[in-house]
């Protein structure tokens, strides 16, 4: 069972993280920091903020749903929230908000703190330096480069390994997709 990819609650905190940065910042850097949000969440709440999948890529983990909702227009609902507050790519393969106020309701008092931490610790480094240090191993030992440009995909499993044990994660990892699960039957 695969999470359900949240496009609201991501919206806000890509928002937040555009919102700290000035306003505008590069895609990549912003897909960076929040696959390390959406990491750390996992790692200290038991989920992701926003259930999307992980992929290991030639610049580092990215979240797939983000990367194709920033790069492929076929993708984003324009009636979605998403294209409401955040633009398509521009000049330099930044992003920037469409509007001042962007709501912050989906997100939790914790993941709003969360995500100030991330950009506290990894915001003032560009989006070449936040390669480097993904791609060091110590940051996100997950992560392995794939071959050419393919991808390789990151498991929930891989990241809580990091930190658990072999059967705490494999226990936490069946925990959150049975939650996912539960929420899909339960509203269906």
């Amino acid at each position: 069972m695969e999470l359900r990819f949240d496009e609201g609650k991501t919206t806000q905190a890509a928002a937040m993280f555009l919102k700290m940065r000035g306003g505008q910042m590069s895609y990549m850097k912003l897909i960076k920091l929040l696959y390390l949000a959406d990491r750390t969440s996992l790692l200290r709440f038991g989920k992701p903020i926003t259930m999307d999948r992980w992929y290991s890529m030639k610049h580092g983990p990215v979240l797939s749903t983000v990367l194709n909702l920033i790069t492929d227009p076929s993708q984003v609902d324009s009636s979605g929230p998403w294209s409401h507050f955040i633009s398509p790519p521009l000049g330099e393969w930044e992003v920037r908000l469409l509007k001042d106020e962007i709501p912050n309701d989906r997100l939790s008092p914790a993941e709003e703190k969360l995500l100030a931490e991330i950009y506290d610790r990894f915001g003032h480094y560009n989006r070449w330096d936040l390669v480097e240090i993904l791609h060091k191993g110590d940051v996100a030992p997950e992560w392995k480069k794939p071959a050419g440009n393919g991808r390789i995909p990151i498991s929930l499993f891989e990241v809580l390994s990091t930190e658990l044990d072999s059967d705490e994660a494999e226990i936490a990892e069946n925990e959150l997709r049975s939650l996912a699960s539960s929420r899909v039957s339960v509203g269906a």
